[in-house]
């Protein structure tokens, strides 16, 4: 921001800048959510379900539930890495209605 003076909360709230970046962060925030949701509680349901299914040995010792389990790990490390990218976009956008505070007021402004 060149200027000095506090943003115009309200008025960049209104601006169309603003409401792309609400639905766009939305657009992956929601889903990615849902997902994880599904993904970290599926585990649970299925062992309470179908035991005989989650308890198959696939290598050695190891059963699919244990599998299914640490692969909630990677899961999330790969939604964490998603996320940051998706973040960049978003900052880039955050960066664009702040800088709105800038032009002059006015209906030409938005």
């Amino acid at each position: 921001m060149s200027s000095h003076r506090p943003p115009d909360w309200e008025r960049l709230a209104a601006t169309p800048q603003f409401r792309h970046l609400l639905r766009a962060k939305a657009a992956f925030v929601v889903p990615a959510t849902l997902f994880f949701c599904a993904y970290y509680f599926s585990l649970p349901l299925l062992v309470g379900y179908f035991p005989e299914f989650m308890s198959r040995k696939i290598l050695g010792p190891l059963n699919i539930a244990y599998v299914f389990a640490l692969s909630q790990f990677v899961m999330a490390w790969i939604l964490a890495f998603l996320y940051t990218r998706a973040a960049r976009r978003f900052d880039a956008m955050a960066r664009e209605v702040v800088a709105l505070n800038d032009l002059p007021k006015g209906p030409t402004a938005q």
